[in-house]
């Protein structure tokens, strides 16, 4: 099968990640194996392939990942040859520790993760646990849905722990694929979105889909924000969203990774009951519950579509800020 593989992280500028001829991997227990459709293209697999995290070997990125499944491990019982369905970021847990115990598998101590752990969706095959990949409706089982998996889900779960409400201000900082999702459920339940973003071509898609102000993150908005989300990767956001965050507001931060943060200042940052709340991976229920309501809604996602070969090319614009929405790679179209 082809793939684009990682064997040594680099600055995406050297073309780090290699074409690459594999054998066709094969399920075993209870994995099914996934004919790849389409694969979203995150921040995160950047921060894969340049070493920001830890590297754990070579790998193929991608954990937004759409196919069909055409082949089953010997105890496979969820699911049939045939069936549409999506991978993301968490690829499985063990079940046992104390965080799965309590509920939090996000937390847990023993997790292997898609595209970082095990070989991901920038490839025409790839297996996952059958227990840890999700139906998906044939309607948006392509590029469009691809997004959903990573940029949707985590949306989701740091809009959710921002505590944001209706009628609330909710500020938005960077405005990429994460981002133009999560508008849309904050404004789907009655939020009043600002977004803060350095792009001209980013404020002008957000808003396209309803923000009622936008600007840049050193601007200051009209009202002070009751809850605010960064999903850019730059530490020296947090203080700036502190800066302009209510009284008693949270701020979440949606990233794997982070350039440092600044100092603070207690009385200009923190005083008045003002909260900071990492987003760590995601739950399985998380992916439910944003399926679901991103078809309730129904979410709209804005999508680059390239090619297998272009994966370096995709993440090079990643970093520099020049995809609007979501980039897709498209194993169909070659």
């Amino acid at each position: 099968m082809r793939a684009m593989r990682v064997e040594r992280p680099a600055p995406i500028e050297s073309n780090p990640l290699r074409l690459v001829d594999l054998p066709m991997p094969e399920p075993a227990g209870k994995q099914v194996r996934l004919r790849i459709k389409v694969c979203g293209v995150c921040l995160t697999d950047l921060h894969v392939v340049e070493g920001d995290l830890p590297f754990r070997g070579a790998v193929i990125p991608g954990h937004q990942a759409i196919g069909t499944i055409d082949a089953l491990g010997p105890d496979v019982t969820l699911h049939t040859i045939g069936d549409t369905v999506g991978v993301a970021w968490l690829h499985e847990t063990c079940g046992k520790c104390r965080f799965c115990q309590d509920g939090a598998e996000n937390l847990c101590e023993n997790a292997h993760f898609t595209g970082y752990d095990v070989n991901g969706g920038f490839a025409e095959y790839l297996l996952a646990p059958e227990s840890f990949v999700y139906p998906f409706p044939e309607r948006i089982a392509n590029a469009n849905g691809a997004p959903l998996l990573c940029a949707g889900i985590i949306g989701y779960r740091a809009f959710r722990l921002s505590g944001a409400r209706k009628g609330k201000r909710l500020g938005l900082y960077g405005f990429g694929a994460s981002a133009h999702i999560t508008i849309q459920i904050a404004r789907s339940l009655g939020c009043k979105v600002y977004v803060f973003t350095r792009s001209q071509e980013h404020r002008d898609l957000a808003k396209q889909l309803g923000a009622v102000w936008t600007g840049r993150a050193e601007d200051d908005p009209p009202k002070k924000m009751d809850a605010s989300i960064i999903f850019a990767p730059a530490g020296y956001l947090v203080r700036e969203a502190l800066r302009v965050l209510e009284h008693g507001g949270k701020l979440a931060l949606a990233g794997i990774h982070m350039s440092p943060t600044p100092e603070l200042d207690y009385r200009e940052h923190l005083y008045y009951e003002r909260c900071v709340q990492s987003v760590a991976n995601n739950t399985r229920e998380d992916g439910r519950d944003l399926l679901q309501a991103a078809a309730e809604i129904p979410v709209t996602t804005h999508t680059e579509i390239f090619h297998l070969d272009e994966a370096n090319e995709v993440l090079l614009r990643l970093k520099q800020g020049k995809i609007n929405g979501a980039a897709v790679i498209d194993l169909e179209a070659g």
